[in-house]
């Protein structure tokens, strides 16, 4: 069981949408520190509200220069209880026209982030919980939408990785799960499904994901989670 009195949280994605509502859920409902990591420039929506509890972290964990600077920041705060892969990259378009920058760009956040940030942030990692935040159209036999076949490839890959890592650290006390989320209401999910309304809030979806941090250790290890109420 991981503790929510000690110990850091890190989440990637974290200054909008899911990463957001991950960010409080974790601020609220444990006494974990949250590393919020983001590329964005503006002041964290939750700064002010939580102070010396929540740690921004600007870096572009698609460079080896912004993992760097994630293993920094968390070297010196409290030992590492949960990594969430959450940051990700979405291209709208057909397959025909999908060229080698845009799969690049897709593949560069969604799959060599997560795995290359994973090798950066192992000496730190110790009774940690390692959860990717992925799709349920990366599921095979899931329904599948037109113009989403770099974005759901990239998924699958994800969903993949995770039984591997599990498999490599299965003698260990770190913990990978994967949860294939449906529809929430985000702006990626906006830009997929224009004028289709999501099933379910990024808060909603939030405290799920944070109760699962500390509870699904102690039942569940290399996991692809399905979780979605409908189609998308």
């Amino acid at each position: 069981m991981i503790s929510k009195e000690k110990g850091t949280v890190c989440i990637t994605g974290a200054s909008r949408g899911l990463g957001l509502a991950l960010a409080e859920a974790f601020l609220k409902n444990s006494n974990l520190d949250v590393a919020a990591v983001t590329r964005s420039e503006v002041p964290h929506p939750l700064a002010a509200a939580w102070g010396d509890r929540l740690r921004v972290v600007r870096a572009d964990i698609s460079s080896e220069t912004g993992r760097a600077e994630v293993y920094k920041e968390l070297d010196g705060m409290q030992p590492l209880s949960v990594l969430i892969h959450n940051a990700g990259a979405l291209a709208f378009k057909p397959f025909a026209e999908t060229d080698a920058d845009t799969l690049r760009r897709i593949y560069e956040v969604n799959v060599f982030a997560p795995y290359l940030l994973t090798q950066k942030l192992l000496p730190l990692a110790d009774r940690t919980h390692i959860i990717s935040i992925s799709s349920i159209g990366g599921v095979q036999g899931s329904l599948k939408f037109g113009g989403l076949s770099a974005y759901s490839s990239s998924k699958a890959a994800l969903n993949c990785l995770t039984e591997m890592w599990s498999e490599e650290f299965k003698d260990t006390d770190i913990v990978f799960n994967c949860l294939a989320l449906g529809s929430v209401e985000t702006d990626m999910f906006k830009e997929a499904f224009p004028g289709v309304s999501a099933a379910c809030t990024p808060q909603t979806m939030g405290e799920y994901i944070a109760d699962f941090a500390f509870s699904a250790v102690d039942v569940m290890r290399g996991k692809i989670i399905s979780l979605s109420l409908g189609n998308p």
